[in-house]
């Protein structure tokens, strides 16, 4: 063999010790030998060779090697199908890769049992720059920050309606973008601060790396300089996530914003078009236009896709008597900068989606909502034949959120035909941890729907939104009719859907529901209180709405 073929350069040297079962390298035949030989050392601490691997697992030197095969480990090893390690040859019981809501959630319940956990969290920067810090989607840029906005608009609409409630003021009320974010991103900050120290309190190892496998049982961890190491583990959980999806037409990426970019964005957005029907872009496109704002909503077909389609035309319809404007049966095509700024200004140009009509408009800013794809494609799946849907990205699993290789599980909103969203994650998280540690080991109905519109006292005095607010009570039939589903459209919806559910996971019934006795007055009582306001809605014989 000459000289040249056995050119090898450090990168590769980290290749082979992770992709090929067996290789040799005698380091002064090479021309990079002394080089060789530092990376050798970078990757295992030993100073001595011969340095051994088995099975992409660092045996060590001579002595070490003697000692492994006396003991039968390397027996062991070389015996396994890929698959299947040995308990005592891995760094972690448990690699979570993710630091999201599900991803914590299931790395402290492992710790508990006395695993050995690792967490590697590492957030891609948006094509604008923007990132955060530990703790996933909700925390940073979904639910926590878009709850606080949404307060910030509140307590707009609250100011207009104290006028009726006796209050008198003259000046002009303005909102400040920058002192909200500010007071916003600090509470993140904080929030960020506290996941660090609650998994260093329950023994979890955190790295801030991005994981991508390698090979069987193993990961490869890239910080943010570049440093790579490798680590093995019994398990690994994927718990990756999502990100906001783009348009693939020009400018998207150069002058659009998504929900990762909004909440921590420096500057007022100012005359906002909103691209999406999504519960994102509704609820984004709502605290704006609550801030003062100008905005519009660009929907391609219908809104709130997936959900109960009556509930999501009457938030449409709120939406545009509160001010937000409708394009509908329209996606743009192409985004133009007219003039930098921040905000500066864009030309969106747009078709029809039922004909051929063009359209343009002029906006500060576009925020993108048009869906999310699943964190899957590039961490390295398909080196440990780990199976994706190609066209969404999301995982198959069984109920056991086991994917198709044995030791490797997924949760949250990488899953296929799963529920989404913080709480099922959580929950999710917790569930999987118990069972692989702790030894824990439906069909449709006819359903009868009560619904009912209601008006909050709050909104009586100010005298606006009247027959506005609706709710739903769904029930199966041939079960008692044990309530199976609860809508409401008003106020406070979240607290008040969380005290039900609560009711509904014990087996209410609408006989039970019925004799409660309410709480008065409050929005909740719409649904114990003056059934005869309840009309039945319809009888759906093929399952709850």
């Amino acid at each position: 063999m000459s000289k040249k073929e056995l050119q090898i350069s450090p990168s590769l040297l980290k290749k082979y010790l992770t992709d090929f079962r067996f290789c040799v390298f005698i380091l002064h035949f090479t021309e990079d030998g002394q080089k060789l030989q530092d990376v050798l050392y970078e990757l295992t601490m030993e100073t001595s060779v011969p340095i051994v691997f088995v099975q992409q697992k660092q045996i060590g030197d001579y002595d070490k090697t003697l000692k492994a095969h006396r003991e039968g480990k390397i027996k062991k090893l070389l015996e396994m199908n890929g698959q299947d390690h040995v308990q005592d040859s891995y760094d972690y019981d448990l690699i979570v890769i993710g630091g999201g809501s599900g991803g914590l959630a299931a790395s402290k319940e492992a710790a508990k049992y006395g695993k050995k956990v690792m967490v590697l969290d590492y957030v891609t920067p948006t094509p604008l720059g923007t990132r955060w810090g530990l703790g996933g989607t909700c925390v940073n840029v979904g639910c926590i920050p878009k709850k606080l906005m949404h307060q910030a608009a509140l307590l707009g609409q609250a100011l207009q309606d104290s006028r009726k409630f006796g209050w008198q003021f003259e000046e002009k009320v303005q909102h400040n973008w920058e002192t909200m974010t500010e007071a916003v991103q600090n509470y993140i900050g904080s929030l960020n601060w506290g996941y660090r120290v609650s998994l260093r309190e329950n023994k979890v190892t955190y790295e801030n790396a991005y994981g991508e496998f390698v090979g069987p049982h193993t990961i490869k961890a890239t910080n943010n300089k570049g440093k790579e190491t490798f680590y093995t583990a019994e398990k690994f959980l994927i718990a990756t996530g999502e990100r906001p999806r783009y348009l693939g037409v020009p400018g998207d990426k150069e002058y659009c914003i998504s929900s990762d970019d909004l909440f921590s964005l420096p500057y007022c957005p100012g005359k906002t078009l909103v691209v999406g029907a999504s519960y994102v872009a509704l609820e984004c496109a709502g605290f704006l236009a609550g801030l003062g704002l100008d905005v519009t909503v660009m929907v391609r077909s219908i809104l709130l896709r997936g959900f109960d389609q009556e509930m999501a035309n009457k938030i449409g319809e709120y939406m545009e008597q509160h001010g937000v404007k409708f394009i509908k049966q329209f996606v743009p095509t192409k985004i133009e900068q007219i003039k930098e700024g921040t905000p500066g200004k864009l030309k969106v140009v747009a078709h029809s989606t039922d004909g051929g009509e063009v359209i343009e408009g002029e906006y500060n800013t576009v925020l993108l909502a048009v869906g999310r794809d699943a964190c899957t494609r590039t961490i390295g799946l398909d080196k440990v034949g780990v199976k994706i849907n190609e066209r969404s990205g999301k995982i198959p699993v069984n109920d056991e959120e086991q994917t198709n290789v044995p030791y490797i599980y997924a949760i949250g909103d990488v899953l296929e035909s799963k529920l989404e969203l913080t709480p099922v994650a959580i929950q999710a998280g917790r569930l999987l941890a118990q069972r692989l540690y702790a030894g824990l080991s439906t069909s449709e109905n006819p359903t009868l729907v009560y619904h009912s519109y209601f008006w909050p006292l709050e909104w009586t005095v100010p005298s606006r939104d009247n027959n506005k607010c609706y709710a739903k009570i769904i029930c199966n039939i041939q079960d008692n009719e044990r309530v199976i589903g609860f809508h409401v459209l008003g106020p406070n919806a979240g607290e008040v859907t969380q005290g039900f559910s609560a009711a509904i996971k014990c087996g209410l019934t609408k006989v039970q529901l019925d004799n409660t006795i309410g709480i008065h007055p409050v929005c909740a009582e719409v649904s114990i209180v003056n059934q005869s306001s309840f009309k039945m809605l319809q009888l759906l014989a093929q399952g709850p709405v």
